[in-house]
């Protein structure tokens, strides 16, 4: 296996496991990066972009993140929480009066940005071109009935997380999420990640070729792996679940190599980027030397993003969750460093996050997607290596 890149004495361990991965695990294409106190320790990557195995992965080769998506999605609510222009205490529907319909009214905004707004699933799935077309999502969650009270439970919206974002941002800002994040945060960072992948960047651009996934898997073939339990299975193997509805709220599903899709601004699932751009991300929320000196968040908006407001039973994942305000906090759902970390896997695979305490940002991606919705061994296995450097 044919594996390039760099790291820095002493994190050697990291190099052996992202080998391994590809001997042992399965990977076909990836690449990780981490940064330690703003410095660039590890930065790989190896193995082919493309299903065939003929086109080698390159060090600017980005990928479609899925989940992973909504930690740098999660950045936009909260610097416009830090700019005093969006109240986390105030109801959706004072900026977005429909959404009040269906039992929403007592929604509060970080009960929708901590999986608590009650409408992680849709009566009426949407088409892969409804989904992607600015309009229907936002309508169909505003008209949605609640699962539960909102603020009263917690339960992953795995896709309505997109047009819930997605139209919040909009109401807030009067641009898109995916335009507003360009502008004000990965452009002025210089990051090679885009929610909805513009013409150019499709065509070649900064970016290498975006690596194809494998086909999707079937929705009833998903799985966590943290310690699978009967009831875990059984959720994503009856149709009627909440679990199986969440994760079909787009259906057919979408063709994830596809254009239209990889030009979707849909903040639950369809990011695409670099390790080394989400390891750069991450490092930017609390400190600014990764990100060309600029920091992101405020302190005190780093400690919100990784301040617990939902834990317990998830009503979706059937295991128990931690979240903060839009991103997966460390427990036995979604291991990362160490409690003081906040990020998010993408299903498949993907992983990114932040750990203000140790002073570490990390990022993996890779094309070679397994069942796991979180915990996947590839990405465990170099956070394994990684803490025995620290």
């Amino acid at each position: 296996m044919n594996i390039q890149g760099e790291v820095a004495e002493g994190y050697e361990p990291v190099r052996d496991a992202f080998v391994r991965n590809f001997e042992v695990l399965g990977d076909r294409g990836a690449a990780v990066a981490v940064y330690r106190d703003g410095r660039k320790v590890v930065d790989l990557w190896g193995g082919a972009r493309d299903a065939e195995g003929s086109a080698p992965w390159a060090a600017d080769t980005a990928q479609i993140v899925r989940s992973a998506t909504k930690g740098v999605a999660a950045a936009v609510p909260l610097l416009l929480h830090q700019r005093g222009l969006l109240d986390l205490d105030a109801p959706v529907a004072a900026y977005w009066p429909e959404f009040k319909a269906g039992g929403k009214e007592g929604a509060l905004v970080r009960d929708l940005l901590a999986h608590r707004a009650g409408v992680p699933a849709l009566d009426r799935p949407l088409t892969p071109e409804q989904a992607a077309d600015g309009v229907s999502g936002a309508r169909a969650v505003a008209g949605q009935r609640a699962f539960w009270e909102p603020g009263s439970a917690h339960g992953y919206h795995a896709q309505t997380y997109s047009w819930l974002l997605g139209e919040l941002v909009l109401r807030v800002t009067g641009a898109s999420l995916g335009r507003w994040l360009a502008e004000e945060v990965t452009g002025p960072l210089g990051l090679d990640f885009w929610i909805g992948l513009p013409e150019a960047e499709a065509r070649a651009g900064r970016v290498g070729q975006v690596a194809a996934v494998e086909p999707p898997e079937p929705a009833g073939g998903a799985g966590l792996r943290v310690r699978p339990k009967r009831n875990v299975s059984e959720a994503y193997a009856d149709p009627g679940s909440l679990t199986r509805r969440a994760f079909a709220a787009i259906t057919p599903l979408p063709d994830e190599n596809g254009p239209g899709y990889r030009a979707a601004e849909l903040a639950a699932s369809a990011g695409i980027g670099t390790a080394r751009a989400l390891a750069r991300f991450y490092a930017a929320t609390f400190g600014g030397t990764a990100g060309g000196g600029r920091r992101l968040f405020s302190p005190a908006t780093t400690a919100l993003a990784g301040r617990e407001l939902s834990a317990g039973p998830d009503r979706v994942l059937v295991v128990n969750t931690r979240f903060g305000p839009g991103y997966m906090l460390h427990g036995a759902a979604s291991p990362m460093l160490s409690p003081a970390s906040y990020g998010h896997p993408g299903r498949g695979g993907s992983l990114a996050f932040a750990d203000p305490e140790a002073g570490v940002a990390f990022g993996y991606v890779t094309n070679a997607l397994t069942p796991s919705v979180t915990a996947d061994p590839r990405a465990q296995s170099l956070i394994r290596a990684l803490r025995t450097t620290l």
